[in-house]
Protein backbone atom coordinates (compact mmCIF):
# COMPACT_ATOMS: atom_id res chain seq x y z
CA UNK A 1 0.00 0.00 0.00
CA UNK A 2 1.26 3.42 -0.70
CA UNK A 3 -0.59 5.25 2.51
CA UNK A 4 -0.89 3.36 5.74
CA UNK A 5 -1.73 4.01 9.59
CA UNK A 6 0.32 6.45 11.49
CA UNK A 7 0.92 4.43 14.73
CA UNK A 8 2.72 1.28 12.68
CA UNK A 9 6.10 0.56 14.13
CA UNK A 10 8.74 0.48 11.24
CA UNK A 11 11.37 -1.82 10.91
CA UNK A 12 13.82 -0.14 8.97
CA UNK A 13 15.60 -3.52 8.01
CA UNK A 14 12.44 -5.32 6.50
CA UNK A 15 11.04 -2.82 4.40
CA UNK A 16 10.05 -3.69 0.63
CA UNK A 17 11.99 -0.94 -1.16
CA UNK A 18 11.17 -2.83 -4.47
CA UNK A 19 7.64 -1.95 -4.13
CA UNK A 20 8.12 1.57 -2.65
CA UNK A 21 9.81 2.18 -5.90
CA UNK A 22 7.50 0.61 -7.98
CA UNK A 23 4.62 2.76 -5.84
CA UNK A 24 6.54 6.25 -7.05
CA UNK A 25 7.09 5.71 -10.30
CA UNK A 26 3.92 4.57 -10.96
CA UNK A 27 2.22 7.70 -9.28
CA UNK A 28 4.90 9.71 -10.68
CA UNK A 29 4.03 8.36 -14.31
CA UNK A 30 0.32 9.41 -13.96
CA UNK A 31 1.83 12.96 -12.84
CA UNK A 32 3.50 13.20 -16.28
CA UNK A 33 0.45 11.59 -18.23
CA UNK A 34 -1.84 14.09 -16.52
CA UNK A 35 0.40 17.29 -17.00
CA UNK A 36 1.23 16.36 -21.01
CA UNK A 37 -2.51 15.89 -21.04
CA UNK A 38 -3.19 19.19 -19.21
CA UNK A 39 -5.61 17.67 -17.06
CA UNK A 40 -4.32 20.09 -14.07
CA UNK A 41 -7.41 19.09 -12.04
CA UNK A 42 -6.21 15.34 -11.92
CA UNK A 43 -1.98 16.57 -11.98
CA UNK A 44 -3.08 18.42 -8.34
CA UNK A 45 -5.23 15.61 -6.99
CA UNK A 46 -2.06 12.69 -8.13
CA UNK A 47 0.62 15.45 -6.34
CA UNK A 48 -1.33 15.07 -3.03
CA UNK A 49 -1.93 11.78 -3.04
CA UNK A 50 1.87 11.46 -3.34
CA UNK A 51 2.32 14.03 -1.00
CA UNK A 52 0.50 11.39 1.44
CA UNK A 53 2.45 8.19 -0.10
CA UNK A 54 4.01 6.19 2.71
CA UNK A 55 6.03 5.04 0.09
CA UNK A 56 7.71 8.48 -0.89
CA UNK A 57 8.23 8.88 2.73
CA UNK A 58 10.20 5.81 3.10
CA UNK A 59 11.97 6.78 -0.07
CA UNK A 60 12.70 10.18 0.62
CA UNK A 61 14.01 9.17 4.08
CA UNK A 62 16.18 6.93 2.74
CA UNK A 63 17.99 8.58 0.14
CA UNK A 64 18.79 11.59 2.35
CA UNK A 65 20.13 9.70 5.43
CA UNK A 66 21.67 6.46 3.78
CA UNK A 67 22.52 7.38 -0.05
CA UNK A 68 23.74 10.71 0.15
CA UNK A 69 26.57 11.77 0.39
CA UNK A 70 25.83 14.67 3.06
CA UNK A 71 24.03 11.98 5.25
CA UNK A 72 26.42 12.80 7.89
CA UNK A 73 26.75 16.45 7.92
CA UNK A 74 23.95 17.89 10.55
CA UNK A 75 21.58 21.07 10.05
CA UNK A 76 21.27 23.74 12.87
CA UNK A 77 20.10 20.77 15.16
CA UNK A 78 22.80 19.06 15.00
CA UNK A 79 21.06 15.87 14.51
CA UNK A 80 21.69 12.95 11.79
CA UNK A 81 20.12 9.32 11.19
CA UNK A 82 23.06 6.84 10.27
CA UNK A 83 20.82 3.66 11.89
CA UNK A 84 18.54 1.56 10.80
CA UNK A 85 16.55 2.75 14.16
CA UNK A 86 17.26 6.08 13.86
CA UNK A 87 15.95 6.43 10.25
CA UNK A 88 12.75 4.52 11.51
CA UNK A 89 11.58 7.17 14.10
CA UNK A 90 12.89 10.14 11.06
CA UNK A 91 10.55 8.41 8.92
CA UNK A 92 7.47 7.98 10.91
CA UNK A 93 8.00 11.49 12.57
CA UNK A 94 8.44 13.25 8.59
CA UNK A 95 4.86 11.17 7.77
CA UNK A 96 3.03 12.22 10.80
CA UNK A 97 4.03 15.83 10.29
CA UNK A 98 3.89 15.72 6.74
CA UNK A 99 1.18 18.73 7.13
CA UNK A 100 2.18 20.68 10.13
CA UNK A 101 6.28 20.67 9.44
CA UNK A 102 7.70 24.12 9.70
CA UNK A 103 10.89 24.22 8.28
CA UNK A 104 13.85 24.84 10.28
CA UNK A 105 16.79 27.90 9.14
CA UNK A 106 19.88 26.14 6.92
CA UNK A 107 23.06 26.22 8.40
CA UNK A 108 25.57 28.40 5.98
CA UNK A 109 29.06 26.87 5.61
CA UNK A 110 31.53 27.87 2.83
CA UNK A 111 33.29 25.85 0.10
CA UNK A 112 36.01 27.22 -2.07
CA UNK A 113 35.44 27.40 -5.65
CA UNK A 114 37.90 27.01 -8.11
CA UNK A 115 38.27 31.19 -8.67
CA UNK A 116 39.02 31.54 -4.81
CA UNK A 117 36.68 32.75 -3.95
CA UNK A 118 34.20 31.10 -1.69
CA UNK A 119 30.70 29.56 -2.53
CA UNK A 120 27.72 29.76 0.11
CA UNK A 121 25.77 26.29 0.77
CA UNK A 122 22.83 26.50 3.04
CA UNK A 123 22.38 23.03 5.10
CA UNK A 124 18.60 22.01 5.86
CA UNK A 125 18.30 19.81 8.73
CA UNK A 126 17.60 16.02 8.17
CA UNK A 127 13.74 16.38 8.58
CA UNK A 128 13.81 19.48 6.14
CA UNK A 129 15.71 17.35 3.87
CA UNK A 130 13.32 14.70 3.82
CA UNK A 131 10.28 16.42 3.23
CA UNK A 132 11.90 18.13 0.54
CA UNK A 133 12.26 14.70 -1.07
CA UNK A 134 8.82 14.24 -0.65
CA UNK A 135 7.40 17.65 -2.10
CA UNK A 136 10.32 16.99 -5.47
CA UNK A 137 8.86 13.61 -5.95
CA UNK A 138 5.34 15.42 -6.40
CA UNK A 139 6.63 18.61 -8.17
CA UNK A 140 9.32 16.93 -10.49
CA UNK A 141 7.33 14.96 -12.78
CA UNK A 142 4.92 17.45 -14.03
CA UNK A 143 7.42 19.57 -14.58
CA UNK A 144 9.68 17.01 -16.53
CA UNK A 145 6.31 17.03 -18.55
CA UNK A 146 7.35 20.83 -19.28
CA UNK A 147 11.09 20.87 -19.55
CA UNK A 148 13.00 22.05 -22.66
CA UNK A 149 14.91 19.25 -24.48
CA UNK A 150 18.01 21.35 -24.36
CA UNK A 151 17.93 21.42 -20.79
CA UNK A 152 20.23 18.31 -19.09
CA UNK A 153 21.02 20.14 -15.49
CA UNK A 154 19.90 18.03 -12.08
CA UNK A 155 17.47 15.79 -14.41
CA UNK A 156 16.73 12.16 -13.68
CA UNK A 157 18.76 10.54 -16.50
CA UNK A 158 20.28 13.64 -17.84
CA UNK A 159 24.23 14.46 -17.34
CA UNK A 160 27.02 16.81 -18.56
CA UNK A 161 28.48 14.41 -21.33
CA UNK A 162 24.51 14.87 -22.76
CA UNK A 163 24.93 18.66 -22.65
CA UNK A 164 28.30 18.41 -24.49
CA UNK A 165 27.45 15.58 -26.84
CA UNK A 166 24.29 18.07 -28.36
CA UNK A 167 27.23 21.02 -28.71
CA UNK A 168 28.78 18.49 -30.88
CA UNK A 169 26.10 17.30 -32.79
CA UNK A 170 25.14 20.80 -33.29
CA UNK A 171 28.56 22.04 -34.21
CA UNK A 172 30.37 19.43 -35.79
CA UNK A 173 31.62 19.73 -39.99
CA UNK A 174 33.59 21.99 -41.33
CA UNK A 175 30.38 24.12 -42.84
CA UNK A 176 28.65 24.53 -39.85
CA UNK A 177 27.15 28.22 -40.11
CA UNK A 178 26.36 28.51 -36.07
CA UNK A 179 29.84 29.13 -35.20
CA UNK A 180 29.25 32.53 -33.02
CA UNK A 181 28.96 31.47 -29.50
CA UNK A 182 27.34 33.13 -26.29
CA UNK A 183 28.96 31.66 -23.31
CA UNK A 184 26.70 32.36 -20.70
CA UNK A 185 27.04 31.97 -16.99
CA UNK A 186 24.71 33.25 -14.59
CA UNK A 187 25.46 35.77 -11.16
CA UNK A 188 24.75 33.74 -8.17
CA UNK A 189 21.60 32.29 -9.75
CA UNK A 190 20.57 29.84 -6.43
CA UNK A 191 20.79 33.48 -4.54
CA UNK A 192 19.42 35.69 -6.53
CA UNK A 193 16.33 33.64 -7.57
CA UNK A 194 13.13 36.26 -6.99
CA UNK A 195 10.27 34.69 -4.35
CA UNK A 196 7.54 36.09 -5.76
CA UNK A 197 7.75 35.34 -9.47
CA UNK A 198 9.05 31.16 -8.59
CA UNK A 199 5.86 31.11 -6.21
CA UNK A 200 3.77 32.31 -9.40
CA UNK A 201 5.26 30.09 -11.90
CA UNK A 202 4.30 27.00 -9.34
CA UNK A 203 0.75 27.91 -9.07
CA UNK A 204 -1.52 25.53 -7.47
CA UNK A 205 0.87 23.35 -6.47
CA UNK A 206 -0.29 21.46 -3.35
CA UNK A 207 2.63 22.30 -1.20
CA UNK A 208 3.45 25.54 -2.46
CA UNK A 209 3.25 27.01 0.78
CA UNK A 210 6.06 24.56 2.28
CA UNK A 211 8.32 25.51 -0.88
CA UNK A 212 7.37 29.57 0.43
CA UNK A 213 8.19 28.57 4.00
CA UNK A 214 11.71 26.95 2.82
CA UNK A 215 12.66 30.24 0.71
CA UNK A 216 12.24 32.49 4.12
CA UNK A 217 13.27 30.30 6.38
CA UNK A 218 16.63 32.05 6.50
CA UNK A 219 20.26 30.95 7.40
CA UNK A 220 22.26 30.47 10.91
CA UNK A 221 26.12 31.40 10.69
CA UNK A 222 28.13 31.04 12.97
CA UNK A 223 29.63 33.93 14.33
CA UNK A 224 26.85 36.02 12.40
CA UNK A 225 23.25 34.58 13.92
CA UNK A 226 20.14 34.33 11.72
CA UNK A 227 19.76 35.87 8.63
CA UNK A 228 16.73 36.02 6.57
CA UNK A 229 16.36 35.08 2.97
CA UNK A 230 14.22 37.44 0.84
CA UNK A 231 15.79 36.27 -2.45
CA UNK A 232 17.26 32.76 -3.92
CA UNK A 233 17.05 29.20 -3.01
CA UNK A 234 19.80 27.74 -0.92
CA UNK A 235 22.83 25.53 -2.36
CA UNK A 236 22.99 22.65 -0.69
CA UNK A 237 18.48 21.76 -0.69
CA UNK A 238 17.49 18.64 -1.99
CA UNK A 239 14.48 20.88 -3.69
CA UNK A 240 16.82 23.82 -4.75
CA UNK A 241 18.35 22.70 -8.00
CA UNK A 242 14.36 21.87 -9.64
CA UNK A 243 13.21 25.65 -8.40
CA UNK A 244 15.88 26.56 -10.25
CA UNK A 245 15.22 24.34 -13.30
CA UNK A 246 11.43 25.99 -12.80
CA UNK A 247 12.90 29.38 -12.72
CA UNK A 248 14.44 29.33 -15.95
CA UNK A 249 12.37 27.50 -18.11
CA UNK A 250 11.51 29.09 -20.99
CA UNK A 251 15.18 30.34 -21.64
CA UNK A 252 15.16 28.98 -25.34
CA UNK A 253 11.97 30.61 -26.31
CA UNK A 254 13.33 33.76 -24.63
CA UNK A 255 16.17 33.28 -26.69
CA UNK A 256 14.69 33.26 -30.18
CA UNK A 257 15.02 29.14 -30.69
CA UNK A 258 12.22 27.82 -32.70
CA UNK A 259 12.19 24.31 -33.60
CA UNK A 260 10.04 21.82 -36.29
CA UNK A 261 6.80 20.81 -35.63
CA UNK A 262 6.19 18.59 -38.72
CA UNK A 263 6.20 14.81 -37.71
CA UNK A 264 9.46 13.86 -39.95
CA UNK A 265 11.98 16.05 -38.04
CA UNK A 266 9.65 17.15 -34.95
CA UNK A 267 12.35 18.68 -32.51
CA UNK A 268 14.78 19.84 -35.02
CA UNK A 269 15.85 23.72 -34.89
CA UNK A 270 14.65 25.84 -37.24
CA UNK A 271 17.51 27.58 -40.36
CA UNK A 272 18.54 30.99 -38.86
CA UNK A 273 17.48 30.51 -35.42
CA UNK A 274 20.14 29.90 -32.42
CA UNK A 275 20.20 26.50 -31.34
CA UNK A 276 20.60 26.94 -26.52
CA UNK A 277 22.01 24.59 -24.50
CA UNK A 278 21.63 24.53 -20.61
CA UNK A 279 23.10 22.63 -17.95
CA UNK A 280 21.35 24.15 -14.47
CA UNK A 281 22.87 28.27 -14.93
CA UNK A 282 25.54 27.29 -17.17
CA UNK A 283 24.53 27.66 -20.48
CA UNK A 284 25.59 28.36 -24.66
CA UNK A 285 24.04 29.68 -27.35
CA UNK A 286 25.13 29.12 -30.79
CA UNK A 287 24.52 31.86 -33.42
CA UNK A 288 24.64 32.31 -36.66
CA UNK A 289 26.58 36.03 -36.30
CA UNK A 290 28.26 37.90 -33.98
CA UNK A 291 25.78 40.65 -33.96
CA UNK A 292 22.64 37.37 -33.64
CA UNK A 293 24.75 36.49 -30.43
CA UNK A 294 25.09 39.88 -29.33
CA UNK A 295 20.87 40.25 -29.89
CA UNK A 296 20.34 37.20 -27.67
CA UNK A 297 22.26 38.27 -24.84
CA UNK A 298 20.25 41.52 -24.88
CA UNK A 299 16.71 40.05 -25.16
CA UNK A 300 18.08 36.92 -22.09
CA UNK A 301 19.47 39.88 -19.85
CA UNK A 302 15.91 41.48 -20.52
CA UNK A 303 14.09 37.96 -19.40
CA UNK A 304 16.40 37.55 -16.79
CA UNK A 305 15.54 40.82 -14.46
CA UNK A 306 12.12 40.18 -13.49
CA UNK A 307 13.11 36.84 -11.94
CA UNK A 308 15.64 38.01 -10.12
CA UNK A 309 18.63 36.90 -12.33
CA UNK A 310 21.93 38.64 -14.56
CA UNK A 311 24.80 38.13 -16.32
CA UNK A 312 27.93 36.79 -14.39
CA UNK A 313 29.62 39.84 -17.45
CA UNK A 314 33.28 38.24 -16.05
CA UNK A 315 32.16 34.75 -17.48
CA UNK A 316 30.05 36.01 -20.25
CA UNK A 317 31.42 36.21 -23.46
CA UNK A 318 31.01 35.90 -27.68
CA UNK A 319 33.55 34.04 -29.32
CA UNK A 320 34.18 32.32 -32.73
CA UNK A 321 34.58 28.70 -32.40
CA UNK A 322 37.52 28.34 -34.24
CA UNK A 323 38.54 30.37 -31.02
CA UNK A 324 36.80 28.03 -28.36
CA UNK A 325 35.53 27.75 -25.04
CA UNK A 326 35.16 26.25 -22.10
CA UNK A 327 31.86 24.59 -20.78
CA UNK A 328 31.23 21.77 -17.86
CA UNK A 329 35.12 21.47 -17.19
CA UNK A 330 35.53 20.41 -21.21
CA UNK A 331 37.29 22.73 -24.37
CA UNK A 332 35.58 22.90 -27.67
CA UNK A 333 36.89 24.21 -30.09
CA UNK A 334 36.91 23.85 -33.89
CA UNK A 335 41.20 23.59 -35.50
CA UNK A 336 42.39 24.87 -38.44
CA UNK A 337 42.15 21.74 -40.32
CA UNK A 338 37.99 22.24 -40.27
CA UNK A 339 37.92 18.98 -37.61
CA UNK A 340 35.78 19.94 -34.02
CA UNK A 341 37.19 18.78 -31.02
CA UNK A 342 36.33 18.42 -27.35
CA UNK A 343 38.75 17.81 -25.19
CA UNK A 344 39.31 18.62 -21.27
CA UNK A 345 39.63 21.59 -20.38
CA UNK A 346 43.29 23.18 -19.29
CA UNK A 347 41.72 24.14 -16.06
CA UNK A 348 40.20 20.80 -15.24
CA UNK A 349 43.64 18.91 -15.99
CA UNK A 350 45.35 21.84 -13.76
CA UNK A 351 42.22 20.98 -11.15
CA UNK A 352 42.90 17.54 -11.27
CA UNK A 353 47.04 17.22 -10.93
CA UNK A 354 46.68 19.73 -8.17
CA UNK A 355 44.37 17.58 -6.32
CA UNK A 356 45.90 14.34 -6.72
CA UNK A 357 49.12 16.34 -5.44
CA UNK A 358 47.58 17.78 -2.69
CA UNK A 359 45.98 13.93 -1.19
CA UNK A 360 50.16 12.50 -1.81
CA UNK A 361 50.61 15.05 0.58
CA UNK A 362 48.28 14.73 2.91
CA UNK A 363 49.15 10.78 2.94
CA UNK A 364 52.18 11.11 3.74
CA UNK A 365 53.10 8.14 7.06
CA UNK A 366 49.98 6.33 5.48
CA UNK A 367 50.77 2.86 4.04
CA UNK A 368 50.01 1.40 0.37
CA UNK A 369 46.63 0.58 1.20
CA UNK A 370 45.32 4.00 2.64
CA UNK A 371 46.58 5.51 -0.43
CA UNK A 372 44.98 3.29 -3.11
CA UNK A 373 42.06 3.41 -1.17
CA UNK A 374 41.96 7.21 -1.24
CA UNK A 375 42.93 7.94 -5.05
CA UNK A 376 41.63 5.37 -6.92
CA UNK A 377 38.06 6.86 -6.36
CA UNK A 378 39.23 10.16 -7.95
CA UNK A 379 41.30 8.64 -10.85
CA UNK A 380 38.18 6.67 -11.70
CA UNK A 381 35.38 9.45 -11.65
CA UNK A 382 37.70 11.86 -13.33
CA UNK A 383 38.75 9.23 -16.18
CA UNK A 384 34.73 8.02 -16.32
CA UNK A 385 33.97 11.63 -16.65
CA UNK A 386 36.06 12.38 -19.97
CA UNK A 387 35.59 8.71 -21.19
CA UNK A 388 33.48 10.27 -24.08
CA UNK A 389 36.00 12.70 -25.53
CA UNK A 390 39.38 13.18 -27.27
CA UNK A 391 41.22 12.24 -23.78
CA UNK A 392 43.64 9.51 -24.75
CA UNK A 393 46.75 12.08 -24.55
CA UNK A 394 45.48 13.82 -21.45
CA UNK A 395 44.80 10.30 -19.68
CA UNK A 396 48.80 9.22 -20.01
CA UNK A 397 49.95 12.35 -19.01
CA UNK A 398 47.97 12.00 -15.73
CA UNK A 399 49.51 8.47 -15.29
CA UNK A 400 52.96 9.99 -15.28
CA UNK A 401 52.10 12.77 -13.42
CA UNK A 402 50.57 10.35 -10.73
CA UNK A 403 53.57 7.83 -11.31
CA UNK A 404 56.14 10.66 -10.26
CA UNK A 405 53.76 11.24 -7.43
CA UNK A 406 53.70 8.02 -6.20
CA UNK A 407 57.67 7.14 -6.27
CA UNK A 408 58.26 10.68 -4.41
CA UNK A 409 55.89 9.32 -2.12
CA UNK A 410 57.80 5.67 -1.70
CA UNK A 411 61.02 8.01 -1.55
CA UNK A 412 60.12 9.81 1.49
CA UNK A 413 58.45 7.12 3.44
CA UNK A 414 62.09 5.37 3.02
CA UNK A 415 64.75 7.92 2.58
CA UNK A 416 67.92 5.67 3.13
CA UNK A 417 67.01 2.94 0.68
CA UNK A 418 67.81 2.64 -2.72
CA UNK A 419 66.00 2.98 -6.00
CA UNK A 420 65.72 -0.63 -6.81
CA UNK A 421 64.44 -1.75 -3.46
CA UNK A 422 61.73 1.08 -3.76
CA UNK A 423 60.84 0.00 -7.13
CA UNK A 424 60.30 -3.42 -6.49
CA UNK A 425 58.40 -3.23 -3.28
CA UNK A 426 55.84 -0.68 -4.35
CA UNK A 427 55.75 -1.34 -8.22
CA UNK A 428 55.00 -4.74 -10.32
CA UNK A 429 52.63 -6.39 -12.68
CA UNK A 430 49.65 -5.92 -10.25
CA UNK A 431 47.40 -5.96 -13.30
CA UNK A 432 46.97 -9.46 -14.82
CA UNK A 433 44.71 -8.29 -17.59
CA UNK A 434 47.78 -5.30 -18.05
CA UNK A 435 51.25 -6.11 -19.57
CA UNK A 436 52.35 -3.39 -17.48
CA UNK A 437 55.37 -3.60 -15.17
CA UNK A 438 54.71 -0.02 -13.55
CA UNK A 439 51.98 -0.31 -11.59
CA UNK A 440 51.91 0.99 -7.62
CA UNK A 441 50.32 -1.61 -5.26
CA UNK A 442 50.54 -3.82 -2.36
CA UNK A 443 51.96 -7.32 -2.99
CA UNK A 444 50.65 -8.40 0.71
CA UNK A 445 46.88 -7.43 -0.37
CA UNK A 446 46.86 -7.60 -4.57
CA UNK A 447 45.43 -4.06 -4.40
CA UNK A 448 46.94 -1.48 -6.59
CA UNK A 449 46.46 1.64 -8.42
CA UNK A 450 44.39 2.11 -11.25
CA UNK A 451 45.53 4.43 -14.43
CA UNK A 452 43.71 6.71 -16.17
CA UNK A 453 44.52 5.00 -19.37
CA UNK A 454 43.05 1.87 -18.45
CA UNK A 455 39.83 3.79 -19.30
CA UNK A 456 38.48 2.77 -22.75
CA UNK A 457 37.46 5.81 -24.84
CA UNK A 458 33.58 5.55 -25.67
CA UNK A 459 31.81 8.11 -27.47
CA UNK A 460 28.63 8.75 -25.07
CA UNK A 461 25.00 8.13 -26.44
CA UNK A 462 23.10 11.59 -26.71
CA UNK A 463 19.82 11.29 -24.57
CA UNK A 464 16.27 11.31 -26.60
CA UNK A 465 15.35 15.04 -26.78
CA UNK A 466 12.28 14.96 -24.70
CA UNK A 467 12.85 12.42 -23.38
CA UNK A 468 12.14 11.57 -20.03
CA UNK A 469 12.20 8.43 -16.98
CA UNK A 470 8.98 9.13 -15.88
CA UNK A 471 7.40 8.97 -19.35
CA UNK A 472 5.52 5.34 -19.24
CA UNK A 473 5.93 5.24 -22.97
CA UNK A 474 9.53 5.11 -22.79
CA UNK A 475 10.34 2.33 -20.44
CA UNK A 476 11.82 -0.05 -22.91
CA UNK A 477 13.71 3.13 -24.26
CA UNK A 478 15.34 3.61 -20.90
CA UNK A 479 15.84 -0.71 -20.37
CA UNK A 480 17.89 -0.61 -23.85
CA UNK A 481 19.42 2.58 -23.04
CA UNK A 482 20.83 1.49 -19.64
CA UNK A 483 22.11 -2.40 -21.21
CA UNK A 484 23.67 -0.23 -23.76
CA UNK A 485 26.28 1.93 -22.50
CA UNK A 486 29.25 0.11 -21.33
CA UNK A 487 30.48 1.47 -17.66
CA UNK A 488 33.79 2.55 -17.23
CA UNK A 489 34.90 -0.94 -15.53
CA UNK A 490 37.93 -3.52 -16.27
CA UNK A 491 36.87 -6.63 -18.14
CA UNK A 492 36.74 -8.84 -14.56
CA UNK A 493 34.20 -6.44 -13.09
CA UNK A 494 31.85 -6.31 -16.13
CA UNK A 495 31.77 -9.92 -16.06
CA UNK A 496 30.87 -10.26 -12.89
CA UNK A 497 28.18 -7.23 -12.93
CA UNK A 498 26.57 -9.44 -16.56
CA UNK A 499 26.78 -12.59 -13.84
CA UNK A 500 24.43 -10.60 -11.21
CA UNK A 501 22.26 -9.21 -14.72
CA UNK A 502 23.36 -5.65 -13.04
CA UNK A 503 21.80 -5.54 -9.77
CA UNK A 504 22.92 -5.73 -6.21
CA UNK A 505 23.38 -8.80 -4.92
CA UNK A 506 22.22 -7.94 -1.37
CA UNK A 507 19.15 -5.70 -2.03
CA UNK A 508 18.13 -6.69 -5.79
CA UNK A 509 18.48 -2.82 -6.90
CA UNK A 510 19.70 -2.53 -10.48
CA UNK A 511 23.48 -0.93 -10.00
CA UNK A 512 23.01 0.99 -13.70
CA UNK A 513 19.54 2.79 -13.23
CA UNK A 514 18.09 6.16 -15.60
CA UNK A 515 18.60 8.41 -13.00
CA UNK A 516 22.19 6.80 -12.97
CA UNK A 517 24.45 9.18 -15.41
CA UNK A 518 25.91 5.98 -17.18
CA UNK A 519 29.49 8.23 -17.72
CA UNK A 520 29.49 10.13 -14.20
CA UNK A 521 32.11 9.35 -11.48
CA UNK A 522 31.06 5.68 -9.94
CA UNK A 523 32.43 6.94 -6.62
CA UNK A 524 28.92 8.71 -5.00
CA UNK A 525 25.98 6.25 -2.97
CA UNK A 526 22.99 6.99 -5.36
CA UNK A 527 23.29 3.65 -7.26
CA UNK A 528 25.68 2.96 -9.26
CA UNK A 529 28.69 2.55 -7.03
CA UNK A 530 30.38 -0.38 -8.18
CA UNK A 531 30.73 -1.12 -4.19
CA UNK A 532 28.04 -3.71 -4.56
CA UNK A 533 29.41 -6.00 -7.26
CA UNK A 534 30.13 -9.47 -5.55
CA UNK A 535 33.70 -9.09 -5.06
Amino acid sequence: MANGPDDVILDWDAVDWRACEDDVRRLRQRIFKAAQAQDWAKVRNLQRLMLRSRSNTLLSVRQATQRNAGRKTAGVDGKVALTSQARAEVAIEVHRGARSWQPRPAKRVYIPKANGKQRPLGIPVIMDRCHQGRVRNALEPEWEAKFESRSYGFRPGRSCQDAVEMLFTTLRGKRTKRAWILDADLAAAFDKIDHSHLLQVLGSFPARGMIRDWLKAGVFEAGKGFAPTVEGTPQGGVISPLLLNVALHGLEQAAGVRTSSAPSCAGRTLRNAPVLVRFADDFVVCCYTKQQAEQVKARLAEWLEPRGLAFNEEKTRVVHLDEGFDYLGFNIRRYPIGKLLIKPSKASIKRHRERLSAELRSLRGSNKRAVIARLNPIIRGWAAYYRGVVAAEVFKHIDSHMWRLTYKWACHSHPKKSKHWITNRYFGKFNKFRNDHWVFGDHDSGTFLVKSSWTEIARHCLVRGGASTDDPTLAEYWATRRRRVKPPLDGYTLRLLAKQDARCPLCGEHLLTPDQPPQSPWTGSGGGSTSSVAR
